[in-house]
C-alpha cells in the first residue's frame, strides 16, 4: 500500500511529481486539464520528457489523473454526454503518453432520465470511451456520494457498469472513503471496515479495486453529500481511517488524500505512514 495526495500541476504537468515529492507522496493524483472546463495544454514530446524525468527525480513510481468535474455520462443533453465521452477518451490517451497508471472519473447524474436509463447510458458511454482504445492508462469508475440521482453511489450500480460494458473487465474502480460513507457504507472502525469491504468484494470484487481516495467526512453516515474533511477531524475519525490503512485485503491499492487543507497533507501523509508500520 502506497500513500499520496492530489497535487497541483499548474504551470506545467511536470510540476505534479515535483509537488508530490515535496510533501512526501509515494504516489499522486493531478488534473491534466482545467477541472471546470477549457482546452488542455497539449502533451508534446518535450512535456513527456520533462514529466518522466521529474517522476524519476522525485521518487514517484506511479500517478493518477482525475477527470474534470463536468463529466456526465447520464446527461439527458446529447452535447454534454457526447462531450464527456470525448474528454474521457482524450484523458486516457493523454495519460498513456505520460505513463499514468489510471484515470478516475465520476459517472454523473441521471436527474434528466432516471436511474434505470442512467445505468444504460453509463454503460453505453463506457463502450464508446473504450472502443478501439489501446493505451496503458486504465479507466477507473469512482464511487459517488449519492446526492440526488448521482450514478455509482452503490456497489450494485458499479458492478452493473462493469458487467454491462463490453470491455468491462479492463475497467477498474476508485473507492472514496468519504463518498462511500455518505452513501451509507460504514467505515468508522475495524468491524465496519471489514464488513464494508467484504460486501464490496462479494458484489464488485476487490481485484477490481485499484485506488482509493482517503478522506474523512463532514457529513454523517448516509448523508449523501460530497464534503471532505481532514484526517481525524471528521465523522469517520482516526479510528476509521486507520482501519482502512491497516486492512490487509487492501494492501494492493494506492491511497490518495483529497483532504481540504493543502498545508496539512504532508503531516497527514506522515500519520498514514506511521500507521502502516504498526
Amino acid at each position: 500500500m502506497r500513500f499520496g495526495a492530489h497535487v497541483s500541476a499548474a504551470g506545467g504537468l511536470w510540476n505534479g511529481p515535483i509537488n508530490a515529492g515535496e510533501i512526501g507522496c509515494e504516489v499522486f493524483q493531478f488534473f491534466s486539464r482545467p477541472p471546470q472546463g477549457g482546452n488542455p495544454a497539449p502533451i508534446t514530446p518535450e512535456v513527456v520528457t520533462k514529466f518522466k524525468a521529474a517522476m524519476k527525480e522525485h521518487g514517484q513510481k506511479d500517478c493518477y489523473i482525475h477527470a474534470p468535474y463536468f463529466i456526465n455520462l447520464a446527461s439527458g443533453t446529447d452535447r454534454i454526454r457526447k462531450g464527456s465521452h470525448a474528454v474521457l477518451r482524450e484523458e486516457l490517451e493523454r495519460g498513456s503518453l505520460l505513463g499514468v497508471r489510471g484515470m478516475m472519473f465520476h459517472p454523473g447524474s441521471a436527474k434528466d432520465v432516471g436511474q434505470e436509463k442512467g445505468i444504460e447510458m453509463v454503460i453505453e458511454g463506457l463502450n464508446k470511451i473504450m472502443d478501439g482504445y489501446k493505451g496503458s492508462c486504465q479507466l477507473l469508475v469512482e464511487i459517488s456520494a449519492g446526492a440526488g440521482e448521482v450514478m455509482g453511489d452503490t456497489f450494485e450500480e458499479i458492478a452493473a457498469f462493469l458487467k454491462g460494458a463490453e470491455r468491462g473487465k479492463e475497467i477498474g474502480v476508485c473507492f472514496d472513503t468519504q463518498h462511500a460513507f455518505a452513501s451509507g457504507y460504514d467505515l468508522r472502525d475495524v468491524k465496519a471496515v471489514t464488513k464494508t469491504f467484504k460486501d464490496f468484494d462479494k458484489i464488485v470484487g476487490l481485484d477490481r479495486l485499484v485506488a482509493s481516495h482517503l478522506n474523512d467526512s463532514k457529513i454523517e453516515l448516509g448523508g449523501h453529500k460530497d464534503r471532505h474533511e481532514s484526517i481525524g477531524k471528521g465523522l469517520l475519525g482516526k479510528e476509521g481511517i486507520k482501519a482502512v490503512t491497516q486492512h490487509k485485503p487492501l494492501k494492493h491499492i494506492d491511497l490518495l488524500l483529497e483532504t481540504p487543507v493543502d498545508e496539512e497533507r504532508a503531516g497527514e501523509l506522515n500519520l498514514l505512514k506511521s500507521w502502516r508500520k504498526v
